[in-house]
């Protein structure tokens, strides 16, 4: 297939607590419906001297920064030196990374976020996989499902059938997301890859691209 968007292309495996999760699979959307189960899995495997179980399902790390004002539900796990800010909103089913830093009112609800990952302010990521360093500008959204309630269809250089009704945006390591955009249901992002402030995105952005609207995306130069 033409497209490069399977696992072993958009992630850096290394930086994530759920890599023997992902690696079972070819990709990444197909990790979403196990992501509770796997939690809960893992969650009860972390050593007692790195990590907090502070509620039903949830797993901190003592190095963490939780705000007393956030709200989080389990599943879920909050990986070492990670920041969660005041009034985020953790519906469940969530991995948040290594130094992530999830911010002031950004809701996160069955993701994985790798080591690095900062969704700082106003962000929604949901059914979405976010890679090492990638970012979300203040207000940048996920999008999961359709308007017309259909199946999610990956559209690129072939159009790749997921099955899902909720599938947010898989961002490959060190993207970039624009303040204010929105990434349709079913984007997939490569590694590397720019999307600039107040976009509306759709279908597959090739790694070391620039999105800047609608039908232009041009190669990175730097």
């Amino acid at each position: 297939m033409s497209d490069k968007i399977k696992i072993t292309e958009l992630y850096d495996l290394n930086e994530t607590i759920a890599a023997d999760y992902l690696k079972g699979f070819e990709y990444p959307w197909e990790a979403l419906a196990g992501i509770k189960e796997y939690i809960l899995k893992l969650g009860e495997t972390l050593p007692a001297d790195k990590f907090d179980k502070i509620g039903e399902d949830i797993w901190v790390a003592k190095s963490a920064k939780v705000a007393p004002t956030a709200c989080l539900n389990g599943p879920l796990i909050v990986d070492e030196n990670a920041e969660v800010r005041h009034c985020a909103f953790v519906r469940g089913s969530a991995i948040v990374g290594k130094n992530c830093v999830v911010g002031n009112s950004t809701e996160l609800k069955n993701v994985i976020l790798f080591n690095n990952v900062q969704v700082p302010h106003y962000n929604y990521v949901g059914d979405s996989i976010l890679g090492f360093k990638s970012h979300m500008g203040a207000g940048s959204i996920t999008s999961n499902v359709k308007s017309d309630k259909k199946l999610v269809v990956v559209k690129g250089e072939e159009n790749y059938e997921t099955g899902l009704k909720k599938f947010g945006a898989m961002l490959g390591d060190r993207v970039e997301v624009g303040c204010n955009s929105v990434l349709n249901p079913g984007s997939v992002i490569g590694r590397d890859c720019i999307v600039y402030p107040t976009s509306c995105f759709r279908g597959v952005l090739p790694e070391n691209h620039i999105f800047k609207k609608s039908g232009e995306k041009v190669p990175r130069k730097d």
